[in-house]
């Protein structure tokens, strides 16, 4: 993204971004009761901003919490807890000026030293955020949160500093384009300082949760649904129309399904596959099939065999039949994917694509696939031993899954055992390492390549692959630190050419996103990136 100043509309264009208009604030005010009933799916594994990593943990937080920027209607950046800023020719130093009215739900003023707070704790070793790589545009971030590195030993000498209460200094390594984008994701976003050295669970329970945003937390029952009520202490409280953000935790589709259409829910992400034909052939059932920045993958433990040889992934990635599974299983207009980074990102000119641009990296060809795996000493997949496919439990995951898994062993003549479990475990052995082969997908937390790229450097705490090099660090590294368009694309695209050559995860389909939102839903923003619903505005129309 380009550097801009308050007030000034960001450059390169988001790809889809709904915004249901209607009545104006006054006829709002008439409603008596302004309740929104959203399906989160799953339980967040965590609602702490610096360990928020999954689509159901940022889209809390993001109702909940609040940073120095927000994208508003327009999907542009405008001022959050900053009011204004300014950034220096160099694009090296940006200052921040904190709005002198913010506070805390507790009543405490929300202050340039809990932001300093916040990102410094993200970057603690021990603190092991998945998320900290997006924080190493910062000057010395990445040297403070590598435990090996003795030379940055203080959060001193990370390049953000509080100078008093309202104005907060940035000092990045290298200029970076899109850092006003990342001051807008939860990574980001303030803790309250007192609250956090007080209690390390803060986070856990609603008494205990001090926050910032929009809403805040009055209700929290395990595994069925959390409440929250608008927050009276928000800065910008008077443009906030909910009285009532309802978050359900309806893992199964078709239950969430029966929910929507039986008016105990007002929007729905992850549609049942089987009901798209149905849906669509309504023309009053709010479906909405959006633009997604996102890509389906299945990520490989590449340090274990078979899956340490390359020929071996190539195989698999070779041998599987895309199209058949967007058309037949997915069913939602989604793109069979032969390379990583999805359409509808901007390359050397911002209004051509990078994908386009990048070209495909491989095809299905299941006579090449059947020649690799020989080469890797399993002959008609004789002597391939019977791995481990880590799915979360969606019924749609599932029956993924088992497409491709018949695929695998039509076309190689390989068993790849199916194993589906809950969200919360899901992550838990991603993060551990303790899987063969994981169904993942990855959105764009914003409208970079570089948010895609950068998950498989070997400092990120997202690569769950075991692959590291050298080579593409390097790559990373120069695109990161270049100001020149054309420097930093080619960057990117050849450290994509890597890692296709490498393979430490396959690309099976670049997704859309479909969901369904009920009629008298107004002014609910849905973009293709970051935590993707922001209710701020929204507001019920009757």
């Amino acid at each position: 993204m380009a550097n801009r100043s308050a007030g000034i509309p960001i450059i390169c264009l988001f790809l889809v971004v709904l915004v249901i208009a209607g009545c104006n604030t006054q006829e709002i005010g008439e409603i008596e009761e302004q309740v929104l009933t959203f399906n989160l799916s799953s339980e967040p594994e965590s609602i702490d901003p610096g360990r928020a990593s999954g689509q159901p943990d940022l889209t809390l937080v993001n109702a909940v919490m609040e940073g120095l920027t927000r994208y508003n209607l327009q999907s542009e950046i405008e001022p959050a807890m900053a009011e204004d800023w300014e950034i220096s020719e160099d694009g090296r130093l940006y200052t921040f000026y904190i709005r002198d009215d913010v506070q805390w739900s507790n009543g405490d003023p929300v202050t340039a030293y809990d932001f300093e707070y916040a990102w410094k704790r993200v970057l603690e070793p021990e603190y092991a955020s998945s998320y900290a790589y997006q924080l190493y545009s910062i000057k010395n971030a990445a040297a403070y949160n590598d435990p090996e590195n003795t030379e940055v030993n203080s959060s001193d000498m990370v390049g953000v500093e509080a100078l008093n209460e309202t104005v907060l200094e940035v000092v990045l390594e290298a200029p970076a384009s899109h850092f006003l984008s990342l001051t807008a994701f939860p990574t980001f976003f303030p803790v309250h300082k007192g609250t956090a050295e007080a209690d390390p669970d803060w986070f856990t329970s609603p008494e205990t949760y001090v926050n910032n945003g929009p809403f805040k937390i009055s209700g929290w029952e395990e595994h069925q649904r959390f409440i929250c009520e608008k927050n009276d202490s928000y800065w910008d409280k008077d443009n906030v129309n909910l009285q009532r953000l309802v978050f359900t935790l309806v893992s199964e589709e078709s239950t969430a399904l029966a929910m929507y259409e039986t008016d105990d829910l007002d929007m729905v992400y992850n549609i049942p596959a089987q009901e798209l034909d149905r849906l669509k052939a309504d023309p009053n059932s709010g479906l909405v099939i959006g633009s997604d920045l996102a890509v389906a993958k299945y990520i490989f433990n590449i340090t274990e065999p078979p899956l340490d040889d390359v020929k071996v992934r190539k195989a698999l990635a070779k041998s599987i039949h895309r199209n058949e599974l967007v058309e037949h299983v997915t069913k939602a207009g989604e793109k069979p994917a032969y390379a990583y980074v999805p359409y509808g990102l901007p390359d050397i000119n911002p209004q051509d694509d990078f994908r386009k641009a990048g070209g495909d990296y491989f095809k299905e060809n299941i006579e090449k696939a059947r020649e690799l795996l020989k080469s890797a000493g399993f002959p008609e997949g004789e002597g391939f031993p019977e791995l481990e496919l880590l799915i979360n439990d969606s019924q749609d995951n599932i029956r993924l899954a088992q497409a491709v898994q018949e695929m695998w062993k039509q076309n190689l003549g390989i068993n790849i055992k199916v194993r589906p479990i809950e969200w919360r475990v899901y992550l838990g052995k991603m993060f551990d390492m303790e899987h063969d082969i994981a169904a993942a997908g990855w959105g764009a937390d914003y409208n970079d390549p570089m948010t895609f790229l950068e998950f498989y450097a070997s400092w990120s705490g997202n690569n769950t692959s075991g692959y590291s090099s050298d080579e593409y660090d390097e790559k990373i590294n120069l695109a990161a630190a270049s100001n020149d368009p054309e420097v930093r694309v080619s960057a990117m695209h050849k450290a994509e050419s890597d890692l296709m050559e490498h393979m430490p995860m396959i690309p099976v389909y670049f997704y859309t996103q479909p969901y369904l939102v009920k009629e008298q839903v107004t002014d609910l923003l849905v973009t293709s990136f970051g935590p993707q619903a922001e209710f701020k505005w929204a507001y019920i129309e009757k």
